[in-house]
C-alpha cells in the first residue's frame, strides 16, 4: 500500500466532487474455478484499491458525501480460517492502514442501506462487471442484474476518472517499475527466439519474469507467430525459419500497476528484406504518434497522424494508392490497422474500461462509428499525468482482405492485386508506454529493443 494520507486525500477529494449522499465501492471476492476452495487468482477492484487500497477480498468500502466519514466492510476471519491461511488481520487493522477508523459487518452494511434508501439518500456506485457484484447491488439495493451497468452514478463515474485519470508521483513510480519488469520480459523472448521453439516455451519464460520480480502479468500474453490475430492466445504453435514472432506482455507490480509493451522479432536472427519494409513504416508511425504526444493535443489527432505515416508508406510500396489523406478519411488503411493507436494505462492495463471508454477517452462524448477509428479507446485532449500506450501496427488479415475485396470496397485507394501478395506476411506490432509531462511526454522505464538493428543485435541463447 501507499502512505494512508494519499488514500485520505483521494476520499476527501472525491467528497469535494461529488456533492451528496453516499458513494458504494465494492470490492471483489474470490472466483472459483471448479469449486469453492479452488480459486482463480485474487484480483482486487481497481477503483476500490485507488480508494482504500486494501487488498483483500470479501470488502466494501463508504465514503459519506455528507457527513465525511469512511467505512470499511467487512466480517472478520475465524480460528477456522487461520488453520488454512495462518493468522490474519482483523477488519479494523487492514482499515486502519488506508486511514479508515470506522468499520463494520456486511450485515451492517445491509442494515445502512435499507436506511439510507428509506431515508431517500442518493447511493452512488460504479458499473459491476463481477456477477457477484451485480447480486450484491440487487440484495442490498434493488436493482436488477441486468441493469446495474446502466444504473450506475455518471457523477460518481464521470469525477472517479477524471481522478484516476492523472497519475501521481506514487502511481508513475509503480507504473515504470512495471515497464522495466516489462522490458526484461521481452528481451528474455527476443533472446530465444529462434526456430523449433513452442510459442508455449516463450510465453512460460516470459511469465517467469514478472512472477519473479513479485508481481504477475497485467494481461494474459500474446506469443504468437500469427500477429496479424491482435489478441491471439494461443500459444500451440512451433517457430519456423522465415516467420516473425510477436510478443504482447507486460507486468503487474503487486500493488497492482500495469505495463503493456509489444514487440516483434524475426525467429532467425535477421529480418527478411520483406520483413523490413513493413517494419520501418510501423516504426515510422511509431516514431511520429510519439512526437506528437503533448499536453493539449487531442489523442485523436495522434492516432491520425500514425494513421497517415501508415497509408503514406503503404501506398510506397503499391498496396495503398490516391490521396493519403482522403483515404485516411475514408478509413481505407484500416483494412491494415483496424484498431487504435493507444490507450490509457495505469492500475488497469486499459485504463478504467469498466467504467466505459466514453467517459474514459472521450470525456462523455460520442465515438466514431467508422471501422478502424470505433476501436480507438482514447480521442480526448491529453493532459500532464496521464498515462498511456504507443502501439501503431500493421496487420495482413487473410479474412479480412477476402471480405473487402469482394465487397470492392474502397478501391480508388487499395490496390488488391497487389496486396493478395502480402495475405500471408502476418502482423508487426511495437508498443511503448508515455508519460505526458507539462511540455511534452516522457517514455517510461528503460529502453526496450526497438529499431531494426535494436532487434538484431539482441543475443540469442
Amino acid at each position: 500500500m501507499f502512505d494512508r494520507n494519499i488514500y485520505v486525500a483521494r476520499r476527501d477529494r472525491l467528497r469535494a466532487e461529488v456533492k451528496s449522499g453516499l458513494a458504494l465501492f465494492l470490492g471483489n471476492e474470490e472466483s472459483p474455478m471448479n469449486y469453492a476452495d479452488n480459486t482463480y487468482h485474487f484480483r482486487q477492484d481497481s477503483s476500490f484499491l485507488y480508494f482504500f487500497g486494501l487488498d483483500f477480498a470479501g470488502l466494501a468500502g463508504i465514503v459519506d458525501l455528507d457527513e465525511g466519514t469512511d467505512t470499511i466492510y467487512g466480517n472478520d476471519l475465524t480460528v477456522e480460517d487461520f488453520v488454512w491461511m495462518g493468522p490474519q488481520p482483523t477488519i479494523r487493522e487492514r482499515a486502519a492502514k488506508a486511514g479508515v477508523m470506522r468499520t463494520g459487518t456486511i450485515a451492517q452494511l445491509e442494515a445502512l442501506l435499507a436506511d439510507i434508501q428509506a431515508k431517500k439518500r442518493p447511493v452512488h456506485f460504479l458499473p459491476p462487471y463481477r456477477p457477484e457484484n451485480k447480486l450484491k447491488l440487487m440484495n442490498w439495493l434493488g436493482v436488477a442484474p441486468d441493469k446495474a451497468a446502466s444504473q450506475g452514478s455518471v457523477e460518481l463515474i464521470r469525477s472517479v476518472v477524471e481522478m484516476r485519470a492523472v497519475k501521481g508521483v506514487e502511481e508513475i513510480a509503480e507504473i515504470e517499475k512495471a515497464v522495466n519488469v516489462s522490458v526484461d520480459m521481452h528481451i528474455a523472448a527476443m533472446r530465444m527466439v529462434k526456430p523449433g521453439v513452442a510459442e508455449a516455451e516463450v510465453a512460460a519464460a516470459v511469465h517467469r519474469v514478472a512472477l519473479a520480480a513479485g508481481g504477475d502479468l497485467a494481461f494474459p500474453i500474446i506469443a504468437t507467430i500469427h500477429g496479424e490475430t491482435l489478441h491471439n492466445h494461443y500459444h500451440g504453435n512451433r517457430l519456423k525459419s522465415g516467420q516473425m514472432f510477436l510478443l504482447d506482455a507486460g507486468a503487474e507490480t503487486a500493488l497492482h500497476y500495469a505495463a503493456d509493451l509489444s514487440s516483434t522479432m524475426p525467429v532467425d536472427p535477421k529480418f527478411t528484406e520483406r520483413q523490413k519494409e513493413i517494419y520501418r513504416i510501423t516504426l515510422a508511425a511509431h516514431e511520429a504518434a510519439k512526437r506528437a504526444l503533448k499536453p493539449g493535443e487531442a489523442h485523436r489527432e495522434v492516432h491520425l497522424l500514425a494513421c497517415k505515416t501508415i497509408a503514406l508508406g503503404l501506398k510506397d510500396l503499391g498496396l495503398m494508392k490516391g490521396d493519403v489523406d482522403e483515404a485516411v478519411l475514408q478509413g481505407a488503411h484500416a483494412l491494415f490497422f483496424p484498431c487504435g493507436e493507444g490507450h490509457m494505462m495505469g492500475l488497469d492495463v486499459h485504463d478504467m474500461e469498466d467504467l466505459g471508454e466514453v467517459y474514459v477517452g472521450y470525456e462523455g462524448k460520442p465515438k466514431s462509428t467508422q471501422f478502424g477509428l470505433k476501436s480507438l479507446r482514447l480521442a480526448r485532449p491529453l493532459q500532464p499525468g496521464f498515462v498511456l500506450t504507443v502501439e501503431p501496427g500493421i496487420y495482413f488479415i487473410p479474412q479480412l482482405i477476402d471480405q473487402w475485396r469482394a465487397e470492392r470496397r474502397l478501391t480508388d485507394f487499395l490496390d488488391y492485386d497487389r496486396i493478395e501478395a502480402w495475405k500471408d506476411f502476418g502482423g508487426i506490432r511495437n508498443e511503448e508506454n508515455a508519460l505526458i509531462t507539462e511540455d511534452g511526454h516522457r517514455i517510461l522505464g528503460k529502453r526496450k529493443p526497438l529499431t531494426i538493428e535494436d532487434v538484431e543485435s539482441v543475443p540469442r541463447d
